[in-house]
Order: C-alpha cells, then sequence, then structure tokens
C-alpha cells in the first residue's frame, strides 16, 4: 500500500467533492489539504468488517466490492467505480464498527480523508458542515436505493441498472460476484446477459 500528499491540482478530487455540494475555493482547499492519496493492490481489504473506520475514501481508479460474509459465502451488496464515494457511515456518523467489507477488485487509487479532521472543519465552517450533511444524506439515499431495489426490481432490471452505470468496467469484474450482487446463479445471469444483448 503506498501513500502520498496530494496537490491541489488534483482535478478529479476536486470535481467529486463539488458534486457532494458547491464550495467556494477557499472552503474546498481545506478539504482537499486533508486528503491523502493511496495506492492499493489488487484485493487488498480497504475496510474491515467490525472495525471503526478512520476515514472516508473517493475512489480515482480501479474497482472496489462491498460485501459481507454470510455463513460459507459472501454476499456483495455493491461495486464502486471510479468517482464514487467510499463512505462507512455507521462509523462517519455514529464512530461506530462497520458491517461491511471493502476490498480491490484489482489495482486502485484511492484517496482518504480522516474523519475526526473533517469532522473539525465541521465545527469551523457552516458551508463544510452543510457540506459533510450532504455527504450523509446522499450515502443513506443510496443505501435505500439499493434497498429498494433489492425489494422491487427483477435481476434482469438490476443488471441492466448496473449496466448503465459503467459498461465497460462491468466486464473487468467476475461473473461470480455479479451473480451475488443480483442474488441469483451464474447460470441464471448468463441468461439474462444473453436476453439483454
Amino acid at each position: 500500500m503506498g501513500w502520498g500528499k496530494i496537490k491541489f491540482a488534483e482535478m478529479e478530487l476536486k470535481r467529486g467533492l463539488l458534486d457532494i455540494f458547491p464550495l467556494q475555493d477557499d472552503e474546498m482547499e481545506k478539504i482537499i489539504g486533508l486528503a491523502e492519496k493511496v495506492t492499493l493492490s489488487k484485493n487488498e481489504i480497504l475496510i474491515q468488517q467490525q472495525q471503526v473506520i478512520k476515514y472516508i475514501y473517493f475512489l480515482e481508479e480501479g474497482i472496489c466490492r462491498i460485501f459481507y460474509p454470510k455463513e460459507e459465502k459472501e454476499v456483495v451488496l455493491d461495486f464502486c467505480f471510479p468517482g464514487d464515494i467510499i463512505l462507512p457511515l455507521n462509523s462517519y456518523i455514529h464512530n461506530l464498527p462497520t458491517y461491511e467489507i471493502v476490498d480491490t477488485l484489482e489495482d486502485c487509487t484511492v484517496y482518504r480523508i480522516s474523519i475526526a479532521e473533517l469532522q473539525s472543519l465541521y465545527s469551523t465552517s457552516l458551508p463544510i458542515a452543510n457540506w459533510g450533511r450532504k455527504l450523509a444524506e446522499l450515502e443513506t439515499l443510496k443505501i435505500e436505493s439499493r434497498l429498494m431495489q433489492s425489494l422491487f426490481k427483477s435481476a434482469a432490471e438490476r443488471y441492466a441498472d448496473l449496466l448503465g452505470k459503467a459498461p465497460k468496467l462491468l466486464q473487468r469484474i467476475k461473473l461470480g460476484y455479479i451473480a451475488s450482487y443480483l442474488g441469483v446463479s451464474q447460470v441464471t445471469l448468463s441468461r439474462i446477459r444473453a436476453e439483454i444483448r
């Protein structure tokens, strides 16, 4: 795992932060000043289950998988693609251990920002506090969307949604992981993929 301070000129990170909530340049600089660039190899654990996580992450390159172990298998909850935020909500809001595991499906580059340092900024800046509130709201909506999809959409509809999100990147994910995410067998996934083609 490699670490390094980023420069303010990292436009992807800035764009990702502004997508959450608009900030003036001076406020943006305060958040970016906390960020560290991290490189991870394939199959590294970024977030470990049952630990209080101290960072939020912005995925710049690569693909990550969010999952939890259930009995003798792994249940895939979601995938993270470049531009996504990886936010352990239970640690971010309550300083409690997280439920899920996040690992890398290929070599990845992320920016990590300390939750404690970020929360210190919240107490000194109303715009940054509003940014943090919006960040938590967006993550909550993402979890709600994931729940609604699993309750009300068919596996084929969920696959089509995933395909629409990252069609080229999806080809780099093992079919077993995608089948787990959809809650179907690999045979059923093959049939869905054939129908969508």
